[in-house]
Formats: structure tokens, C-alpha cells, sequence
């Protein structure tokens, strides 16, 4: 999970979108990760609404519990501030709490304390919510009540992704999940190919990503990924060609073109990297073109 996102005051400012998308009191300030969190803020508030009849997994409440206690003490959460200074002990307040010079001011450790509390709370009740949400449209199809909600989850891993390797790999992975969609929509012929538009772009930003990552590195690493996609990826496409109608048929092929490419693409740049060649050429919509090899004379 990206620490940058999470780092306590991008946690506070998150808290107070949540806050405020929820009728509560607005801050009037803004910052400059709120364009980044509000796609996280829409789908927290979808989460709160939709009640998906769906059992959490008792192993799952179970090791959540356990995670959010052993956080809570590390963290120091709900243990007793340490009184401030000017504060009378507990023995010269009156019955009623409060001391006699006035209610005690929170320490700034108890404060943290208690923010630190409700973001953990924040988290345990999201990750149960999300896991709800994502049991229940795991399968859901264009069309269907939760589709949306299953490519908003989407969006929100690309968000909460650290690095442009992890957000390529995430792409190809939902090449793959809009691969089984349209396998569950053929003789639609319209949604077919709305699903395998998006399946296109999902990795043409996927073998971007990965391609880009390894020229700049140096890296095959990859263009490993990108092979093993691509010759998983074309198996299954090549399997909607059984069965399907004509238009379908031709469709399936747009895409099979476009892997073909993608995989040329890899074995070019690996070849240039393994040769040495010096840097890569022109980039265009599948990432850098590979430069050719240095001439040995």
C-alpha cells in the first residue's frame, strides 16, 4: 500500500472529506491531494450505501480483529495520556472530574492518540464494507446493479497503487477480468465489443507502463510480465473465436492484433537492452520503440 498516501496527514485530510461528504461540518480548507482522494471519497460513500447480502468470512473478522488490536497498541491507542503540565492529580479534582481551575486542555499526544483511533477504526470498517462489496460483484457484468461498484474498486487500487510497475500489473489484471465479462456476453454483440474496447485499452496502459519501467531501469523484469500476459491472454481470446458470430469473430481479432504488437514490442526493447543499445526510440500508445543494436565492426 502506498505510505505516501497514508502518511498521517493525507489520513487526516481523507477523514475530513469522509466527514464532510457526509453532512458533517465543512473545513473550508483544501489541499493538494483532494483531486486524488476524491475518487476514494465517492466510492467510501457508495460503500456505506449499498448493503450487498453477503456474510463476512469469520477468519476474515478474525484476523482483522486481531490486526487492528496489535496497531492499536503499538500505536498507543486508548492507553492514558500522560497528564499535561499544570494539571492537578486525580485526587484534588471534584467529583464531577473536573478540576477545580477548569476542564484539563488534551495533550497533543492524546490528540494524536485518538486521530490515530479513528482511522483505525475508519480502516476496519472499510475493509469489512470492501469486502463485502467485492465477494458480491466479483462476477457482476455490464449491466448488472454492481458493475459499477466492481470498477470503482478498480480505480481505487490503481489510486492506492505505489509504483508504475504495480499500476501496469493492475491493468493487465483487469485485461483479464474484462476477458471473462465478455466471455459471459456473447450474443450481445453491442456490450461485447464495449468490454473488449476497454479490455484493449486496460492493456495497452498495462504494457505502457511495464515497458516504459524497463527501459528506464534497465530491467527486464517487465517485459517478463508483459510475455506472460500476453501468451496467457491470447490463449483465452482465441478460445471466444469458437462459437462466436461473425462480427464477434472479428472483433476477438482486433485484439488478438493487438497482443501480437504487444508482444513484438517486448521482444524489440528486450533485444535492445540485452544488446546495449543507448536509449529507446519514439514512444507511442504500447510505451518506448526499441532503438536497433550498435553495429560491431
Amino acid at each position: 500500500m502506498d505510505s505516501n498516501l497514508f502518511s498521517r496527514r493525507r489520513a487526516e485530510r481523507f477523514a475530513q472529506l469522509l466527514d464532510e461528504a457526509n453532512g458533517g461540518r465543512r473545513h473550508h480548507v483544501r489541499s493538494r491531494v483532494d483531486d486524488r482522494l476524491g475518487g476514494l471519497v465517492g466510492l467510501g460513500r457508495q460503500l456505506g450505501a449499498a448493503a450487498p447480502p453477503v456474510e463476512v468470512d469469520p477468519d476474515f473478522r478474525t484476523g482483522l480483529r486481531a490486526m487492528l488490536v496489535a496497531a492499536a497498541e503499538r500505536e498507543g491507542v486508548g492507553a492514558t495520556a500522560a497528564p499535561t503540565s499544570g494539571a492537578e492529580p486525580a485526587g484534588r479534582r471534584s467529583s464531577a472530574g473536573a478540576s477545580p481551575r477548569g476542564p484539563l486542555v488534551p495533550s497533543v499526544t492524546a490528540r494524536r492518540a485518538r486521530a490515530r483511533g479513528a482511522i483505525l477504526v475508519g480502516v476496519a470498517a472499510g475493509a469489512v464494507a470492501v469486502s463485502g462489496i467485492s465477494a458480491a460483484s466479483e462476477n457482476a457484468v455490464p449491466g448488472d446493479a454492481l458493475y459499477g461498484m466492481k470498477r470503482s474498486t478498480e480505480r481505487a487500487q490503481l489510486a492506492l497503487a505505489n509504483s508504475d510497475p504495480s499500476r501496469g500489473q493492475l491493468f493487465l489484471d483487469f485485461a483479464r477480468t474484462r476477458l471473462g465479462e465478455a466471455s459471459e456476453v456473447r450474443g450481445d454483440l453491442a456490450a461485447f465489443e464495449a468490454i473488449l474496447d476497454d479490455m484493449d485499452e486496460d492493456t495497452r496502459q498495462g504494457v505502457r507502463l511495464l515497458t516504459t519501467t524497463a527501459v528506464q531501469r534497465t530491467d527486464a523484469a517487465g517485459l517478463d510480465a508483459v510475455d506472460t500476459f500476453v501468451t496467457g491472454q491470447r490463449r483465452a481470446v482465441a478460445a471466444l473465436l469458437d462459437g462466436a458470430s461473425r462480427a464477434e469473430r472479428d472483433r476477438a481479432r482486433g485484439s488478438l492484433a493487438l497482443l501480437d504488437a504487444a508482444r513484438q514490442r517486448s521482444d524489440a526493447l528486450r533485444a535492445s537492452l540485452t544488446c546495449g543499445a543507448p536509449q529507446a526510440g519514439a514512444a507511442d500508445l504500447l510505451g518506448p520503440t526499441a532503438r536497433p543494436c550498435p553495429t560491431v565492426r
